[in-house]
C-alpha cells in the first residue's frame, strides 16, 4: 500500500462514527457539481432509521423539453430487477408453489442440462446457462423489438451451456429471464401483475412497475448517453429482458423495497438469509458490497444508457439508491462518495477544471519539499508539460493541472497548491491540509 493510500484509509478509519449527521448541503454541492459539467443526470435517495434523509434529481428526464426530473421520476432500473424477481421466486417456494432444488426440465426441456439445473442454479447463477445478452452484435439486432416467450426461449436455448451446472459460476441475463417465465406459469398470470400483486401494491410502491414503451408523459425519463453532447439511446424492449432487467422504479421506492425486505415484511428471515448467501461472489438477488468496516447487500443496474445501483447496510439499517437516465462518470465513485456521506466520512467536491500550463511555467514548482509535521519529504519534478509528484518508495503520481499554481491527483484524492512567494505547498488529502517548505 502506497503512503497516500494509508493515508486516506488512516483518516476515513478515525472518522467512523464521529458525527450523526449527514452533512445534505455538501452532497448537494456534489451532485450540482457532477451537473454542471455534464457528467450525471437522475435521482439519489438516502433511508437512514427507517426515515428518508435525503433526495436529489439533477439533469433532465427529457432534454428536449427541458423537462428536469423529481422525486416521484421514473427509471429503468436494469438489474436490480433481479432482486425483485429473486423475492417473488422465494415468495413462490413459501406458498407452496415451487421448491429451490426443483429442477427445470418440466419447464424447459430444450435448454440443455435442464434436468440438472435447479432453481437454485438459476438464483445464484450456477446454472450455467449461457447469457444472451453476452452476444452483443445478435442482441444489439433484436433488442428494441418485441419477443414472445417462444422467441426467447429459442435464443437462450440456441446459446448452450458455459460449464456443468453447480461446478461455477458466471452471471447470466438468461437465469433471470427463465425464472420470470417460471414464475408466470406459477401464478398463471404475466410478470407485471406478479409484481404489482405480491410487492408493489402491498408495499404501495406506486412508481414501480414493471416497463413498455417509456411513456413521458407518465413522469418517466429517457436515457442518454454522453459524447461531446447528451444523445438519446434506443430502447430495449421490456419482453426480452423480462425479470432480468425490465422494471421501472425511483430510488425513493427502491430503499423502502430493500427496507421491507430485509427487516422481513415480505420474506421469511430464513428465506431472506438464503438470499444473502454469497458462494462464488453471487448471492440469490444479490451482491454482498463492503465499504471499509460496513457490509451493505444490493445490485446494480445498467440497460440503455440507464444505470442504477441500491445498497442496503443491514447492521445500521441504512440504504441509499441511485438511479439514473445519463452518466458520464463512475458510478462506484459516486456510490462511495454517498456511502462517505451516509456514514459522516470526508468526501470530495471533484474538480473537473483543465488548466494547460506551458513548459516554461512548471519550472517554479520543482524541487523537494518538506515539513516537521509531514512523514515524508516529497519531490516533484516534470516531463514536457506534464507535472510529477513522488513520495520515497512509490511510483511517479501524474499530476493534473485545474488552474495556475493548482494540480490533483485524483486516484488518491489529492489536492495540490503552490505558493510561490512563499515557496510553499499545500497539499491536501481526505480533509486535511499540510503545508510543505521547498528546501
Amino acid at each position: 500500500m502506497t503512503f497516500f493510500k494509508i493515508v486516506v484509509f488512516t483518516i476515513i478509519t478515525i472518522q467512523i462514527g464521529l458525527a450523526q449527521s449527514i452533512d445534505t448541503q455538501k452532497l448537494d454541492e456534489y451532485f450540482n457539481m457532477l451537473e454542471d459539467h455534464d457528467k450525471f443526470m437522475g435521482s439519489i435517495a438516502i433511508l437512514k432509521d427507517g426515515n428518508i434523509v435525503y433526495k436529489k434529481q439533477v439533469g433532465y428526464s427529457d432534454i428536449n423539453s427541458k423537462q428536469k426530473p423529481d422525486k416521484n421520476t421514473q427509471y429503468r432500473i436494469g438489474s436490480i430487477s433481479k432482486i425483485f424477481t429473486a423475492t417473488l421466486l422465494f415468495k413462490a417456494v413459501e406458498d407452496g408453489k415451487i421448491a429451490l432444488d426443483e429442477t427445470i426440465g418440466k419447464y424447459f426441456p430444450k435448454i440443455e442440462n435442464a434436468g440438472k439445473i435447479t432453481i437454485s442454479n438459476l438464483l445464484n447463477h450456477r446454472s450455467g446457462i449461457h447469457s444472451f445478452t453476452d452476444d452483443k452484435e445478435a442482441f444489439l439486432s433484436y433488442h428494441t423489438q418485441p419477443k414472445t416467450e417462444k422467441e426467447m426461449l429459442e435464443i437462450i436455448a440456441n446459446g448452450g451451456s458455459d460449464f456443468k451446472p453447480g461446478e461455477q459460476a458466471a452471471y447470466s441475463n438468461s437465469n433471470y429471464v427463465l425464472l420470470s417465465f417460471i414464475l408466470e406459469t406459477l401464478y398463471k398470470k404475466p410478470y407485471a401483475k406478479i409484481l404489482e400483486d405480491e410487492i408493489t401494491k402491498p408495499l404501495n410502491l406506486t412508481n414501480t412497475f414493471f416497463g413498455s414503451k417509456i411513456q413521458i408523459d407518465n413522469n418517466e425519463c429517457y436515457a442518454y448517453r454522453f459524447d461531446k453532447q447528451w444523445k438519446k439511446t434506443e430502447e430495449t424492449d421490456p419482453s426480452i429482458d423480462m425479470g432480468a432487467g425490465g422494471i421501472v422504479s425511483t430510488p425513493t421506492d427502491l430503499i423502502r423495497f430493500a427496507e421491507a425486505l430485509f427487516n422481513n415484511k415480505i420474506l421469511l428471515l430464513e428465506n431472506v438469509e438464503k438470499m444473502q448467501t454469497i458462494q462464488d461472489k453471487f448471492g440469490m438477488g444479490f451482491f454482498k458490497i463492503e465499504y471499509y468496516d460496513k457490509i451493505s447487500y444490493g445490485h446494480n443496474g445498467e440497460i440503455d444508457g440507464f444505470i442504477s445501483a441500491l445498497r442496503y447496510f443491514p447492521n445500521e439499517n441504512v440504504a441509499f439508491a441511485i438511479t439514473s437516465n445519463g452518466a458520464n462518470y463512475s458510478l462506484n465513485l459516486i456510490a462511495v462518495t454517498i456511502v462517505n456521506g451516509l456514514f459522516n466520512k470526508h468526501f470530495d467536491i471533484p474538480d473537473f477544471r483543465v488548466y494547460e500550463p506551458k513548459y516554461k511555467e512548471l519550472n517554479q514548482y520543482l524541487g523537494v519539499y518538506s515539513s516537521d509535521t509531514f512523514p515524508v519529504k516529497l519531490t516533484v519534478i516534470k516531463s514536457g508539460n506534464q507535472l510529477h509528484l513522488q513520495a520515497p518508495g512509490d511510483s511517479v503520481m501524474n499530476l493534473q493541472a485545474t488552474a495556475k499554481g493548482e494540480f490533483k491527483y485524483e486516484p488518491a484524492g489529492i489536492t495540490i497548491m503552490f505558493d510561490i512567494e512563499k515557496n510553499q505547498m499545500h497539499i491536501s488529502q481526505g480533509g486535511k491540509t499540510n503545508v510543505l517548505d521547498k528546501e
